[in-house]
């Protein structure tokens, strides 16, 4: 009865494991020596690499701190136009109120006397932080292009090494290209 209950594997699964599984192995013959030999060229490696990547993640952060004071100083250059607007605006009731043909209070006068000199104080500050947001700029500006130039250079240094590199690779290839076609002519019959 138990062999009765076995079940059979589908012809399917039979097929598959006969056709992946691997051939027989045979002796190995010798291969006849071979002029095909492998060129072993050792790949470039910038032994500053390291500081390379330093510097440009210091130009991207010079970057990124240009940009910010950039930001800063044109919501200062908002805040200055906004400033002059409210000084502008003092003035203008300041004018009208001394216009007007009735007697206007001296401590009214006086109370916006005061309001426009707060403004203008206001103003004032304003002006300072947009000069102080300009010095920032080009201070971050000079500090971005000192950033650069070092990453540059060491770009540049790197290029020049690889351009080297590929130059003593190819050097070491044709010498050993030339040594294999003189063994083959020494070899060959005349």
């Amino acid at each position: 009865m138990a062999l009765l209950s076995r079940r059979l594997a589908p012809a399917s699964e039979v097929i598959a494991r006969v056709e992946t599984s691997p051939p027989p192995k045979r002796a190995q013959e010798p291969q006849p020596a071979s002029d095909n030999q492998a060129v072993t060229a050792s790949g470039f490696r910038f032994r500053l690499e390291r500081v390379r990547a330093v510097r440009e993640r210091k130009e991207k952060l010079a970057q990124r701190e240009l940009a910010s004071a950039i930001s800063r100083r044109t919501s200062s250059v908002a805040e200055l136009r906004t400033a002059d607007a409210h000084v502008e605006h003092a003035r203008e009731q300041q004018r009208t109120v001394a216009a007007e043909p009735e007697a206007v209070k001296a401590t009214d006068l006086l109370a916006r006397q005061v309001f426009l000199e707060r403004v203008e104080a206001q103003r004032q500050l304003r002006v300072r932080e947009l000069e102080q947001r300009e010095v920032e700029v080009a201070a971050r500006d000079a500090e971005l292009a000192r950033a650069a130039s070092e990453h540059e250079a060491l770009n540049r240094l790197r290029e020049r090494r690889r351009g080297e590199h590929d130059r003593e690779e190819a050097r070491r290839e044709l010498g050993v290209l030339d040594e294999i076609a003189s063994n083959r002519f020494h070899r060959s019959p005349a």
